[in-house]
């Protein structure tokens, strides 16, 4: 199972917010370049960035640091979200090196953009669902829809994307915690890869994800725990290979 460091981008700098807030954000870093090299070497085999003020805007607002972080980086696989909402958005980040395009409330909204995206551009299109209460979050977590989780992730699924990235937001950067019970439900639920985020702490949360992995649990994006030093990335990956390993034997 992948550990995957979240690289948080607002104003260009490197942030975490909480539960989606964008007024309670902490800085981590002005230079998120340097900070996706500290994750790499410190083991990380993918990485997660999400355009924060693009999310609220509709469209790219950090493709610049992005693209510096993709070409520092060509041999990392990186994932990105937050305001892909236009498929020449996503043509733009795929010719930049990115390797996937994660689509949040774009999808909720029009899902029929999935399905067209995952046409034009296979095997690189991952959905985005954040969820409350069981319940679709959107436009930035500012609003909660009428959609349920796991029927819009099997939707998804005949589209034909790559993974679903869960994220429980009313754990997202409060370390509180995984919400496994909800993330294994989801992960039975469909055939594709679910990469779970929010509410990660330390190794124990770690050791419940890889206990579950063989739900269809692929990875695990962690932020604020890194962050703060609550969690040890390197040894979380080194741990998440030993344990998924003993359960692949």
């Amino acid at each position: 199972m992948l550990v995957i460091p979240a690289i948080d981008l607002k104003d260009g700098k490197c942030v975490r917010l909480r539960q989606g807030r964008m007024d309670d954000d902490t800085v981590y870093s002005d230079d998120p370049v340097t900070m996706a090299g500290k994750w790499i070497d410190a083991g990380a085999r993918r990485l997660h960035l999400v355009d924060l003020n693009g999310a609220f805007a509709g469209k790219p607002k950090n493709g610049d640091v992005i693209r510096r972080i993709t070409k520092t980086f060509p041999d990392v696989p990186i994932q990105v979200g937050g305001g892909i909402r236009e498929e020449n958005t996503v043509q733009a980040y795929l010719d930049a090196g990115v390797s996937y395009a994660i689509i949040g409330t774009k999808a909720v909204q029009t899902p029929e953009f999935v399905s067209k995206l995952c046409s034009t551009f296979p095997g690189h299109i991952m959905v985005g669902l954040d969820a409350k209460e069981g319940k679709v979050a959107i436009d930035g977590w500012a609003n909660v829809s009428a959609h349920n989780i796991i029927d819009m992730a099997k939707c998804f699924e005949q589209d034909g994307v790559e993974a679903i990235i869960y994220t429980d937001i009313s754990r997202d950067g409060m370390q509180t915690g995984v919400n496994i019970e909800s993330t294994v439900a989801l992960a039975e639920s469909v055939n594709i890869p679910v990469i779970a985020s929010g509410g990660i702490t330390n190794l124990d949360d770690i050791r419940s994800l890889c206990a579950v992995e063989p739900s269809g649990i692929i990875g695990a994006i962690t932020g604020r725990a890194i962050y703060e030093g609550s969690l040890d990335f390197s040894e979380a990956q080194k741990l998440a290979d030993e344990l998924t390993h003993e359960t692949r034997i």
